[in-house]
């Protein structure tokens, strides 16, 4: 009987990535949701936007749904993500 063993690395160079620039406060600042769609995402995000905006004086929050929340976020989102300070995702059931 022969074993075959699989190596689950991929062959690729991977691309060095560096993290974002840590952001020193909030103020003034615009933060993005990125939601799953599913219905424990609309309280979590609902309250979250009401602390940021009073306790961390967040200028502007804007909220997207995904349409399929088990597929990535669509193109137009991710392409808006750019225009963000913050972007945060939350999964909900």
């Amino acid at each position: 009987m022969t074993i075959r063993v699989l190596n689950p690395t991929s062959e690729a160079n991977p691309q060095e990535i560096k993290p974002a620039v840590r952001l020193t406060t909030l103020r003034g600042k615009t933060v993005g949701f990125i939601s799953n769609g599913k219905e424990g995402t609309a309280g979590f995000f609902a309250h979250l936007d009401r602390l940021l905006r009073e306790r961390y004086e967040v200028a502007n929050v804007v909220l997207h749904m995904k349409s399929n929340y088990s597929a990535p976020a669509e193109q137009s989102i991710i392409d808006e993500v750019k225009n963000w300070d913050l972007a945060i995702t939350g999964l909900g059931d």
